[in-house]
C-alpha cells in the first residue's frame, strides 16, 4: 500500500525517465545506508520456499520470479533489487562502449493500457563500467544475468565482435548472459534473429564462452526473441537457437504492435511492454516449448501482472518468468503477491513443486 498511496502518485507526476533514475538512486542508496537492505527485505522480501526453488541451466533460483533487463541498465542497484523478493535479475542491456541512446523523451506511460513504450536505444555506461560495479559487490544473494547487445554504430556483419567483447569483459562477474537481438530500438538489430546472421552470432557467442570457461562448464547463455516474429520466422529462429548449444531462450522482448491500445501515447515510436503483451508472449512460450519438446529452458517475459499471468506462462512451458512493467505499475509489493499466488495455484492443481507445472498444458 505504501507504493500505491505514496510513491506511485509521486512518480506518475514526474517525467518517466526522471522517475526511473529516482528509483535507481533510491535502491542504490538503500544498499549503502546502514540497515537499508534489511529494511527492504522486511518490507518486500519473500520467504524461501522449496516448492518454488528450482535449478535451471545449472543455476539455482530461489524463486522463479525475476527482474527483466532495462530497469537496472548499469548494475547500479543489484543489492537493492536482490532484496525485494526476486529470485534472479538481469542488468543491462550493456554494450561494449558507452552510448547515450536515443534523444529524449524516449519513455512513455500508457496508464489506461497498463503499458509502457520505450525507445531508449541501449543507453548505458559500457561494459567496463558495469564490470567494475559487479566486481565491487561483496555478495550476490540471487543469480545476476548480464544482458548484452551491440553498439548502434556497429554494423550487423560485425555485431558478433561486440557480443564477444561484452562476454570477455563481464565473464568473471556474470552468473549468466542474455543475448539481446530483439530490441526494436537499435537499427537493424532484429535482423540478427534470422538465418545465417543468427547462426554466425550464436556460434561466436558459444565459442567465446567455451574459451573463457577453459576446462570448466561455460556459463549459461539465453537468447531473447521478439514477439513480432511470424509463424515461419519463429520456427526458424527457435530451431537455430535450439541447435546452437545455448542454454535457453527468453520470450519475449517488447512489441511494435499497437493493437487494442487506448491511451494517447499509443502513437509514440518504440517497443511496447506491459499488459497488451500478456497473451502474445505466452503464445510464443507455448510454441517454443512444443517445438523443442521441452528440452530447451524458457524464460517467460511480457505482461505478467498477476499470479495467474505468471502461472499461465509456466504451464505453457516457462521454467522461469520475468517482470518489468508490472513493477512500475504495482510496485515491489508485486513479488509477494506473485509468490503467494503461485504457491496457491500449484496446490490447486495438486503439484508439490513448480517443476511439475512447467509445460503442464502440453501433457
Amino acid at each position: 500500500m505504501l507504493y500505491k498511496r505514496l510513491a506511485k502518485p509521486l512518480f506518475f507526476r514526474m517525467d518517466p525517465e526522471k522517475a526511473h533514475h529516482l528509483v535507481i538512486d533510491g535502491m542504490r542508496g538503500a544498499s549503502s545506508a546502514p540497515g537499508g537492505l534489511t529494511l527492504l527485505r522486511k518490507m518486500y522480501g519473500t520467504e524461501p520456499d522449496e516448492a518454488l526453488a528450482s535449478e535451471v541451466a545449472g543455476l539455482s533460483f530461489p524463486s522463479p520470479i525475476g527482474l527483466a533487463a532495462g530497469l537496472d541498465k548499469n548494475a547500479e542497484a543489484v543489492p537493492g533489487f536482490s532484496s525485494v523478493g526476486f529470485g534472479f535479475m538481469e542488468v543491462g542491456t550493456v554494450t561494449p562502449l558507452s552510448q547515450p541512446g536515443n534523444e529524449q523523451p524516449r519513455l512513455f506511460r500508457l496508464p489506461s493500457d497498463e503499458a509502457l513504450i520505450n525507445r531508449m536505444g541501449f543507453n548505458n555506461e559500457g561494459a567496463e563500467a558495469m564490470a567494475a560495479r559487479l566486481a565491487a559487490l561483496k555478495q550476490r544473494p540471487v543469480p545476476v544475468g548480464v544482458n548484452i547487445g551491440k553498439n548502434k554504430v556497429t554494423p550487423n556483419e560485425e555485431a558478433y565482435l561486440d557480443y564477444e567483447r561484452c562476454i570477455r569483459v563481464l565473464y568473471p562477474y556474470a552468473d549468466f548472459f542474455i543475448v539481446n537481438i530483439s530490441s526494436p530500438n537499435t537499427p537493424d538489430l532484429r535482423r540478427l534473429q534470422h538465418g545465417d546472421e543468427l547462426r554466425k552470432l550464436l556460434t561466436a557467442v558459444t565459442s567465446e564462452l567455451a574459451s573463457l570457461a577453459g576446462e570448466a562448464s561455460p556459463k549459461p547463455v539465453f537468447v531473447k526473441i521478439a514477439p513480432d516474429l511470424g509463424d515461419d520466422e519463429l520456427e526458424e529462429t527457435v530451431d537455430a537457437i535450439a541447435s546452437s548449444g545455448v542454454s535457453g531462450l527468453i520470450a519475449t522482448n517488447t512489441t511494435l504492435s499497437r493493437e487494442g491500445l487506448t491511451h494517447v501515447n499509443r502513437t509514440e515510436a518504440g517497443g511496447l511492454s506491459g499488459r497488451p503483451l500478456t497473451a502474445r508472449s505466452t503464445e510464443i512460450v507455448r510454441r517454443a516449448y512444443a517445438q523443442t519438446q521441452g528440452r530447451l529452458p524458457i524464460v517467460g517475459s511480457g505482461g505478467i501482472f498477476t499470479p495467474e499471468d505468471a502461472y499461465a506462462k509456466i504451464r505453457a512451458g516457462a521454467s522461469l518468468i520475468e517482470i518489468y512493467t508490472a513493477m512500475i505499475y504495482k510496485g515491489p509489493e508485486i513479488n509477494r503477491h506473485l509468490h503467494t499466488g503461485l504457491k496457491r495455484l500449484l496446490q490447486t492443481d495438486g503439484f508439490t513443486h513448480i517443476s511439475q507445472a512447467v509445460g503442464a498444458d502440453h501433457r
